[in-house]
């Protein structure tokens, strides 16, 4: 059944999901009340516009949230989570804060009526499966600090929704590209090391993985807002795999890349996941969701963003 979001709160709004989740929030005529950490860098990346509202609040803050927002909202979507990055991904004590932060957002959701609670999971929760598909019924077996919490995080506020009456969807992200991909995501790194015309080291490009375009990602949060009622996990990808080498040749093609690519330069790791793809069909049941952008469109929207970021001087170069 779907419910009209008239007004959202948004942890996160900065991340590429999160702009991806403002722009349809925008598209819908839906209000934002956008959470961003005080004195981020970041806040220019979000527009200027009626229905945004910029509230600078830490992570660590969360309860103050009702106190700062005048109004009831109908969805939480909490995608913020601190101290993130390879090098801090591994960090128990800076990942176990991450779980204090969902509740107290949980908590904020409840104080402000929300009807629904939607946070951001992560595939690493599942841990290195290598299964050809991976479901919200997989057992979960995370590896890092990083997964641990998620799954921690996830599991709790579910228990905590049910005594507060407010159900929780988890969504667990695959991989994600697409406008705002940072240099320490793999298609933003890719990508710009193609446009500066840099050498390209990486493995032999054999793993499958399931790649989805932010922007259906951010479609798929605000269908979740719409269509869910009640306590759910689901798997976010394209529900589609290919090797990983496919992606880097489509990216070079389109960039314009000379250079071979580096295959088989960098070694697999013991640990390294080899097949990583996301059954979506509970996701498509319950909210609609099927995913609209193509590898080839989205990738090619994120040459021309980085190629804008760069300047034309590094086009001569790739």
């Amino acid at each position: 059944m779907s419910e009209t979001q008239k007004r959202v709160v948004i942890t996160g709004p900065t991340g590429l999901i999160g702009r991806a989740l403002i722009r349809q929030c925008v598209l819908n005529h839906t209000e934002v009340y956008a959470v961003i950490r005080p004195g981020s860098r970041r806040m220019s990346v979000l527009p200027e516009h009626p229905l945004i509202h910029k509230l600078e609040c830490d992570l660590s803050d969360l309860d103050s949230l009702p106190g700062s927002i005048p109004e009831r909202c109908d969805v939480f979507y909490h995608l913020g989570w601190g101290h993130t990055g390879r090098a801090k991904n591994g960090d128990v004590k800076f990942q176990t804060e991450n779980i204090d932060f969902t509740i107290d957002a949980l908590r904020s959701a409840a104080a402000l009526s929300c009807r629904l609670f939607i946070g951001a999971g992560s595939q690493a929760e599942y841990g290195p499966l290598n299964l050809d598909r991976i479901s919200p019924d997989t057992p979960e077996h995370p590896a890092a600090a990083y997964g641990i919490c998620k799954y921690a995080a996830g599991r709790l506020a579910r228990l905590e929704g049910e005594k507060l009456g407010i159900p929780v969807v988890w969504m667990r992200i695959f991989s994600t590209y697409g406008i705002g991909d940072k240099e320490d995501m793999l298609m933003g790194f890719l990508v710009r090391k193609m446009i500066r015309g840099e050498h390209i080291a990486m493995t032999q490009g054999i793993q499958e993985w399931d790649y989805l375009n932010a922007d259906d990602a951010g479609r798929a949060f605000y269908l979740a807002g719409e269509r869910c009622g009640k306590s759910a996990v689901y798997c976010l990808g394209s529900g589609q795999k290919k090797p990983l080498r496919e992606y880097v040749e489509e990216a070079a093609r389109l960039s314009g890349y000379r250079l071979p690519v580096g295959y088989g330069e960098v070694p697999y790791t013991g640990n390294s996941v080899m097949k990583l793809c996301a059954d979506i069909s509970s996701l498509t049941r319950d909210t609609g969701f099927v995913p609209r952008i193509s590898f080839t469109e989205g990738i090619r929207e994120l040459i021309e963003e980085c190629r804008r970021e760069c300047g034309p001087e590094q086009e001569e170069l790739s």
